[in-house]
C-alpha cells in the first residue's frame, strides 16, 4: 500500500465510527419509546417526551435524593408522626391475662375515685358538723368530750398515782419564772389572810368553825411600787403588776371574777359553814422539802426547791364528810380570795404524797407575786394547775369549775 493512500483510509474510518454511534442512538431511542408509548397508539405518531419534575423522585435529582439514608429516615419518622396523630393511641392486649388485668384495673380505678370523692365528702361534713357545734369553755363540744376520753383514760391508767421525778439542790433555780398574775393584781395584806375549808366532815368540832365562810374580808392595796403594763403577763423574774383597781359592787364591796374567764360557777352560797384557819394552823403539820420540775403548758419547765405541807396531811386532820353512798368526795376545789382564778382537782390527785401546799421556794418565804402565804405545788399537773395565793379549798361530789378550762384548755392537765 502506497503511503499517498494512508489519509483516505483514516477518514473512512473515523466516517464509519461516526455512523455505528448514530445507528446505536436511535436504536436506544426506539427502545425506549417502546417502553413509554400506550401499546394501544399509533407506533408512527411522533413521540414526545414527558417533562419530569427535577423534584420528583423520577428525575435524577429526585432518585439520588429518595435514596438517600437520612431522607428516608426522615420521611419514616414525619409518616409515624402523622399516623400517631391521626388515631388515638390504644392499648393491645397481648393475651388474655392483659386483657383481664386491664378491665380491673379500669374498674379499680373508678372504684378508687369514688371512694376517695367520698371520703373527701364526709371529711367535709365531719369539719362542718365540729365547726358548728356548740361551744363548751371555748373549745367545740365534740372536741371538748375528746379531752374528757383522754383524761378517763390517763386516769384509768396512771390512778394519779405516778411519781415525779426529784433532783439534787444544786440543779434548781434561784427563783421560778413568772406565769402570770392572775388573782395577784394588787398586793394581799397577810394579817387578812385565812383559808377557808369547807365541806369538812363535823366542821362544829373544831375551833376554827364559824357558820359562814363567806362573810370573812380578805384586804388587798396597790404594790408600792408600779411596773410598766407589759409586766401584766410577763414570763420573766417575777415583777409587780401594773397598778390596777378592783371594782366595786353597788354595796361597795369587792366584786369577784375580774379575770378573763370571769367569776366561777363554783363560787358558795353564803352562809356557808366551814373552818378558817390560819397560817400557823397550817405549820401544826409536818414539814416537807420536794425538789421537782415545774412543767408549763407554754413548754418551759424549770427545777425548784419547794418547802411546805403536804395536802394529804391536812385532809387527814381536817377529813371530809362522806357522801350520801358513804364515799368520800370525787373532787377538791380552789380559788384565790376574790375568785379572779380559780382550779379543780380530782380527790386523789390531792392525796398524792407529792402534792403541797407550799409556803417557801428555794429556802425562803414565798414572795407575793409567788403566791404568799400559800400556793399548790402539784408536780403531777401542768403549771396552770398549780394555783397561787390559795384562800379556799372546799370538798366536793361536783366537778368544779376551772379558770383555763373556760378559756379553752384541758380541765384534767396531767403530766
Amino acid at each position: 500500500m502506497s503511503l499517498e493512500n494512508g489519509p483516505d483510509l483514516k477518514m473512512a474510518d473515523g466516517e464509519e465510527e461516526r455512523e455505528e454511534r448514530e445507528k446505536r442512538r436511535q436504536q436506544e431511542e426506539r427502545e425506549n419509546r417502546t417502553d413509554r408509548i400506550d401499546p394501544h397508539s399509533d407506533p408512527d405518531e411522533e413521540y414526545e417526551p414527558e417533562r419530569v419534575d427535577s423534584k420528583s423522585a423520577a428525575s435524577p435529582q429526585g432518585a439520588l435524593v429518595d435514596h438517600d439514608p437520612k431522607v428516608k429516615e426522615a420521611r419514616f419518622a414525619a409518616a409515624k408522626i402523622a399516623e400517631h396523630l391521626s388515631s388515638e393511641p390504644t392499648l393491645e392486649p397481648q393475651n388474655q391475662a392483659d386483657r383481664d388485668l386491664l378491665q380491673l384495673s379500669g374498674r379499680r380505678t373508678r372504684r378508687g375515685f369514688l371512694a376517695g370523692a367520698t371520703a373527701a365528702a364526709a371529711a367535709y361534713g365531719v369539719y362542718h358538723w365540729i365547726d358548728n357545734s356548740p361551744l363548751i369553755g371555748r373549745q367545740q363540744t365534740p372536741l371538748r368530750k375528746g379531752f374528757n376520753v383522754n383524761a378517763d383514760v390517763a386516769r384509768g391508767v396512771f390512778e394519779e398515782r405516778g411519781i415525779a421525778p426529784t433532783f439534787a439542790k444544786s440543779k434548781a433555780v434561784p427563783e421560778l419564772r413568772f406565769n402570770g398574775p392572775y388573782g395577784l393584781r394588787q398586793e394581799l395584806v397577810l394579817d387578812t389572810w385565812r383559808l377557808k375549808l369547807v365541806g369538812v366532815d363535823n366542821p362544829k368540832q373544831y375551833k376554827q368553825y364559824v357558820p359562814d365562810v363567806t362573810a370573812w374580808e380578805y384586804k388587798e392595796v396597790d404594790f408600792p411600787q408600779q411596773a410598766s403594763a407589759s409586766a401584766d403577763d410577763s414570763k420573766g423574774p417575777a415583777e409587780k403588776p401594773a397598778v390596777w383597781t378592783r371594782a366595786l359592787g353597788a354595796d361597795g364591796t369587792p366584786m369577784r371574777g375580774q379575770e378573763e374567764a370571769g367569776d366561777s360557777d363554783s363560787d358558795l352560797d353564803p352562809s356557808t359553814p366551814g373552818l378558817l384557819l390560819t397560817l400557823d394552823d397550817i405549820k401544826k403539820l409536818p414539814h416537807h422539802e420536794l425538789i421537782n420540775e415545774f412543767k408549763c403548758i407554754e413548754g418551759w419547765s424549770e427545777i425548784v426547791h419547794w418547802g411546805g405541807y403536804r395536802l394529804a396531811d391536812l385532809i387527814a386532820a381536817y377529813p371530809p364528810a362522806l357522801n350520801a353512798q358513804g364515799k368520800l368526795p370525787k373532787y377538791v376545789y380552789m380559788e384565790t380570795p376574790f375568785g379572779d382564778y380559780y382550779c379543780g382537782y380530782n380527790f386523789n390527785a390531792c392525796k398524792h404524797p407529792q402534792t403541797l401546799l407550799a409556803t417557801e421556794m428555794s429556802g425562803a418565804p414565798l414572795s407575793q407575786l409567788h403566791g404568799a402565804p400559800l400556793r399548790l405545788h402539784m408536780p403531777i399537773k401542768y403549771g396552770y394547775k398549780q394555783i397561787k395565793r390559795i384562800a379556799l379549798i372546799a370538798y366536793t361530789d361536783k366537778q368544779p369549775d376551772d379558770y383555763w378550762t373556760k378559756l379553752g384548755y384541758d380541765w384534767y392537765a396531767g403530766l
